[in-house]
């Protein structure tokens, strides 16, 4: 199920589950984890995308041995605020996963995430562009995830 806003989504958990944060890529989807209270995201780990089924286990691996009550997904809302075709894509893939997953489904504007993340990756924590390159998606995942968290807590 697809619910309007992170709020709704945390209404359906159950207590202690978590909340799995998706950050889209073409080539890899990072992932990001809440605690039980819904107050601080945590990089997780990066799934290389191949084909759709095998993605779908692996996410539901995680959902399984985390106990994830709901998933937010980062949307690539573009600058102007409008829903381009990474928008439709990022929408496509939650609609398949909602048909394979029985758990509610938030989307999150995730508007310059990375590009944040590459910052503070640079600048605060003086990464090598090597190293960065396998953290920036599970990194990004956790930018999206704390970005609902926070819209919760304060509603």
């Amino acid at each position: 199920m697809v619910v309007c806003n992170p709020r709704q989504l945390k209404e359906k958990l159950e207590p202690n589950q978590c909340i799995l944060g998706l950050d889209l890529g073409t080539k890899r989807i990072g992932v990001a984890i809440s605690d039980v209270f819904h107050t601080i995201a945590s990089p997780m780990t990066v799934i290389k995308r191949t084909k759709f089924a095998n993605d779908l286990c692996k996410i539901k691996k995680i959902i399984n041995e985390r106990d994830i009550g709901g998933i937010i997904i980062g949307l690539p809302i573009e600058m102007d605020g409008k829903e381009g075709k990474k928008c439709q894509a990022t929408r496509a893939f939650g609609d398949n996963l909602m048909n394979h997953v029985s758990k509610p489904i938030a989307y999150w504007d995730e508007r310059l995430s990375t590009a944040a993340v590459q910052r503070m990756l640079i600048k605060e924590a003086n990464i090598s562009r090597q190293r960065r390159s396998h953290l920036v998606d599970k990194a990004a995942a956790a930018y999206i995830l704390q970005g609902a968290l926070d819209a919760i807590s304060r509603d």
